[in-house]
């Protein structure tokens, strides 16, 4: 599982990385999100997957193997 934070919807609203903090972390310069590179370690999954969620601007998406990234 791979997790992704689209930064034109984030706000900043700090709930992912406070559900997944071993997935999410916030950028310094404006707080707002960013997940960690490569596939989420199994036992985060679960966090990962509430934070996803949890998202009041539905900003994260989860990808899986398949998904091709939109450039």
């Amino acid at each position: 599982m791979k997790v992704q934070v689209d930064q034109n919807l984030c706000q900043g609203h700090t709930i992912c990385s406070m559900v997944a903090p071993e997935v999410f972390h916030l950028k310094d310069e404006d707080g707002h999100a960013y997940a960690i590179e490569g596939d989420v370690p199994t036992e985060f999954e679960a966090a990962a997957h509430e934070a996803v969620f949890s998202c009041p601007e539905r900003a994260i998406r989860e990808m899986s193997e398949h998904a091709v990234q939109e450039t």
